[in-house]
């Protein structure tokens, strides 16, 4: 997934668009952008789109296949808390990919919710455990509970949530973001340390200045995220253009595992790229999870 983009719930006609704007992945928010008098509202919307996507999944209309190719994984935003488990409740279903928990705080909020979602799930004739959660790591007590987080029931990555984190730290961005690079690197190393997916970067709300998108999705995808939240549609094509692999970043990479197999048949652990520099194990395996991209 190289796109993760967010649409307000309680909007069925952008809910709709959504779906057809070009996102490999939809995060559909039942937390901040729907007023607390229209959550009700919001969770029957969400719930009837849940449902419509499925059916047509199912009858083949989402790419003709019947599979979904076409169409984006649909991610639904919940309220912290209790109220996250009564957005569980409403959205839990064939057509659902995973909840995004916001405000994570502890391994003790996924717990509960994994409990909730176990009942909901048997009701719903799926397999228990099937649906996934992306914790929104949203205060400095989340950070500092990334790696135990990133090891919680049914954690697939991390995401943070950085509007909230940077008015809970009191720090002011300014324009490298280097404020928030300790915060960024500690979701990085809890995920890979946790052995989950790297995170998802954070949304850029300026999405005018697509100038600005490219040269921040460049230097998070360097620190180690993939893929990025998206508040509009117009960031999609950056977002995606950093980080699909291009073509000659692929050749070099089945170069590398190439020659590294034949080294391995002819009893070496090392060999030499095209440029004559030693290669070993560790440069192999970003070779392969970069082909696993193509």
């Amino acid at each position: 997934m190289r796109s993760y983009l967010y649409v307000p719930g309680d909007n069925p006609a952008k809910l709709a668009k959504a779906l057809t704007v070009g996102a490999d992945a939809l995060i559909v928010d039942l937390e901040d952008a729907v007023p607390p008098s229209g959550k009700d509202a919001a969770r029957t919307a969400v719930a009837a789109f849940l449902a419509d996507t499925a059916a047509a999944v199912v009858d083949g209309a989402a790419g003709g296949s019947g599979e979904g190719s076409v169409w984006p994984r649909v991610w639904v935003r919940v309220n912290p808390g209790e109220w996250g488990h009564v957005d569980a409740a409403a959205v839990v279903g064939p057509g659902l990919a995973g909840l995004c928990v916001a405000k994570t705080e502890s391994v003790a909020q996924l717990s509960a919710l994994d409990g909730v979602l176990a009942g909901l799930e048997e009701a719903a004739g799926l397999v228990v455990g099937s649906t996934k959660v992306v914790p929104l790591l949203e205060s400095a007590a989340a950070v500092l509970a990334a790696p135990a987080i990133a090891r919680g029931p049914r954690v697939a990555r991390l995401q943070l949530g950085e509007a909230d984190l940077a008015a809970d730290l009191g720090v002011t961005l300014g324009p490298d973001e280097r404020e928030l690079l300790w915060a960024r690197s500690q979701a990085v190393l809890a995920s890979a340390a946790a052995g989950i997916a790297p995170p998802v970067a954070p949304v850029s709300v300026n999405f005018r200045d697509l100038d600005a998108l490219r040269a921040s999705t460049v230097a998070l995808k360097r620190l180690g995220f993939r893929g990025r939240a998206c508040i509009h549609p117009a960031q999609l094509p950056v977002v995606h253009d950093v980080f699909t692999p291009t073509e000659p970043e692929l050749a070099v990479a089945r170069d590398l595992v190439a020659r590294h197999e034949q080294a391995m048949r002819d009893g070496s652990g090392v060999c030499l790229d095209a440029q004559g520099r030693l290669v070993d194990e560790a440069v192999v395996r970003s070779a392969r999870r970069l082909l696993t991209l193509d």
